[in-house]
């Protein structure tokens, strides 16, 4: 596939909040045009892990994103859990990718079973009867048997399973250094371009 234009974001309530901001913050620095999603539960986890507190409202939230990465343009666009009229909730005018990050096991597993309750999973369901590309990155572990079947499910649907198991072989020194790992490998599938970490081998 080709560099996507737009991307439909979704943040739901796992925690590793850090890997969904970051990819935010590249996606909007590469000029993508993005559709920003995400679950009530989602707004707590990013209060507790990056003490960010991001507005209920989606205009509210999208004018302090706006200002929180230094936007001026209009390429971030956020919506709400029942916005069932915005254009990610139907196969007319679908998002050319979709990153579900962090993914919970239980948004993943009503994707699985085709459910669509809100936003997030409907958009997610768009993608997969349209044929565009869907990302999802859980974090949680271990994995139960329940969980890898659904995995399984959604791999044979044509979603790719990203999980964000960082690599060390890149010898990181911070922590922003082990989620760059994952965000770069998203980056990769999306075919966007990135100098987050050196590729395997660049130093030989």
């Amino acid at each position: 596939m080709d560099k996507p234009r737009t991307v439909t974001l979704a943040l739901t309530g796992a925690s590793g909040m850090t890997y969904g901001i970051r990819l935010l913050e590249k996606l909007l620095q590469h000029g993508l045009h993005v559709y920003l999603l995400y679950s009530k539960v989602a707004q707590i986890v990013i209060q507790q892990e990056l003490d960010i507190m991001l507005p209920s409202q989606p205009k509210e939230a999208e004018a302090f994103l706006k200002q929180f990465f230094d936007l001026s343009t209009g390429q971030l666009q956020v919506f709400g859990r029942e916005a069932w009229f915005s254009p990610v909730a139907s196969g007319t005018n679908p998002a050319d990718a979709m990153v579900i990050c962090p993914c919970t096991m239980g948004t993943l597993a009503a994707i699985a079973a085709g459910v669509s309750q809100n936003l997030i999973e409907r958009a997610a369901d768009v993608m997969l009867k349209e044929k565009r590309q869907l990302i999802l990155v859980p974090r949680e572990t271990p994995f139960s048997t329940l969980h890898l079947e659904n995995m399984l499910k959604l791999s044979h649907s044509g979603v790719l399973i990203l999980p964000a198991n960082p690599g060390f072989y890149h010898h990181p020194q911070t922590i922003q250094d082990i989620v760059d790992f994952i965000v770069a490998r998203i980056l990769d599938h999306l075919k966007v371009e990135h100098q987050l970490i050196p590729r395997w081998g660049e130093n030989n």
